[in-house]
């Protein structure tokens, strides 16, 4: 057997297992959870199922199968995300008004896709195009894990917006860690350091060219905040007091009326959170999540601290073994921080993105993907901040120490959480 022949065939094993966790991920659900769209941001799942299929069938079989027949001709114009070039697109925030195709057919157009996937990489088209085929098809399966993080962000939100809470999934119950690891800060030396991805394996492009930044010493946290350490920010007034917040952050908390992160409730005076295993207790020493930027700031300012800036983070993680609370496990929500003798830093991938400081913009010398898919990243490059880290939701084979992870400032339906940093001074 050629070494060609083995790369095609980890490529189509690979493909099935990605397209297979998808489909793992929505077994839970019931019909009617399929369609349901709460807000903008938030699509059905059913979307996510045939969104992820176009993306294949648009940049791979479309271009590189000549014998390719396509499963549905109005499929190109409702399942394209914001693909500008590649022709009009239904509106997003009205993804949840298509009932039809039904549930079922997107299944069926999922199953032909795959088919003709699997025939695209065992012909020979590969001889000559292999390598273009191979990255592109690299990019989908990205692309995939991308939307099997957002399947669960939003799926969690929909089902939130039921007066009943349901869960999606029942975990086993566990006892509370008693306590968490205290935090403390290490110091992390300064100079000029090299940041982005070298490319020898899969990135995307907005984590490319690597670059030298120059960095002051400076102090990381050792973990990341907890919910207990945030109620003292509430307790103490944080989210009425406007010296602790952007101007803008301000706005939004006045116009939202937010009081807590997203999910707290309080239950007969204890807080409560809403997690895909449903209503739970608040954990004191679990990480606060579904914060937004905003929040993340306003406590840092209030703690005396700052967010780090995304070179800070890369800088402090870059060597640091990929494990954590991660979409593998299974259970889909943060979890409290166990001590390791491995690094003194805890949960720097799992759990919670991390906010950063960081304006997501291009690094020096960045090239976007060429053609349509330059769209991908580049087009978002303003008004959004960086993240990093990964979160309970991220599958661990698509997290690295460079990705760049990015949203508005005021979201904060992903597993969006924070640790603090300082300048050596404090």
């Amino acid at each position: 057997m050629s070494i060609q022949k083995i790369d095609q065939e980890k490529l189509a094993n690979k493909y099935s297992a990605v397209r297979s966790f998808t489909e793992r991920l929505v077994q839970p659900l019931n019909m009617e959870d399929f369609i349901i769209q709460s807000m903008e941001d938030a699509s059905p799942p059913k979307w996510h199922l045939a969104h992820t299929t176009w993306f294949f069938e648009r940049f791979l079989l479309k271009e590189f199968l000549t014998d390719y027949n396509g499963f549905d001709d109005h499929f190109d114009y409702l399942f394209n995300s914001y693909y500008e070039t590649a022709g009009p697109f239904h509106p997003r925030i009205e993804r949840g008004l298509i009932t039809r195709p039904s549930v079922e057919e997107v299944f069926a157009y999922r199953k032909h896709v795959d088919k003709y996937i699997k025939k695209l990489l065992m012909s020979d088209s590969m001889d000559e195009m292999g390598e273009e085929i191979g990255s592109l098809l690299e990019i989908g399966l990205n692309h995939e894990q991308q939307h099997q993080e957002l399947l669960l962000t939003d799926i969690k939100y929909n089902l939130s917006r039921n007066p009943f809470l349901p869960a999606y999934q029942r975990n086993e119950s566990k006892e509370y860690e008693s306590s968490t690891e205290p935090v403390t800060f290490i110091e992390m030396e300064g100079g000029l350091v090299e940041i982005g991805n070298h490319g020898k394996s899969f990135c995307f492009d907005n984590e490319k060219p690597v670059h030298k930044v120059w960095l002051d010493s400076y102090r990381l946290a050792t973990r990341p905040v907890t919910n207990d350490e945030f109620c003292a920010f509430i307790e103490d007034g944080g989210y009425k007091k406007p010296q602790y917040w952007l101007s803008d952050g301000w706005s939004t908390v006045q116009k939202n009326q937010w009081e807590a992160p997203l999910y707290w409730f309080e239950r007969e005076g204890e807080w409560c959170t809403y997690t895909l295993a449903g209503e739970q207790r608040l954990n004191p020493n679990d990480p606060v999540c579904h914060v937004s930027f905003y929040e993340a700031d306003a406590f840092a300012r209030w703690s005396g601290k700052r967010l780090p800036t995304e070179e800070e983070w890369e800088n402090a993680f870059s060597s640091q073994t990929i494990e954590g609370n991660l979409a593998d496990s299974g259970r889909f929500h943060p979890q409290t921080a166990k001590h390791t003798n491995q690094t003194p830093f805890l949960q720097a991938f799992g759990d919670v993105w991390e906010w950063t400081k960081s304006p997501y913009v291009s690094y020096p010398g960045n090239k976007p993907y060429e053609g349509t898919l330059g769209e991908y990243n580049a087009k978002f490059m303003c008004n959004q901040m960086v993240l990093r880290g990964g979160s309970c939701a991220t599958p661990a084979s698509h997290i690295r120490a460079t990705y760049r992870n990015f949203f508005q400032p005021e979201k904060r339906w992903q597993f969006s959480g924070f640790r603090l940093a300082g300048d050596i001074h404090q």
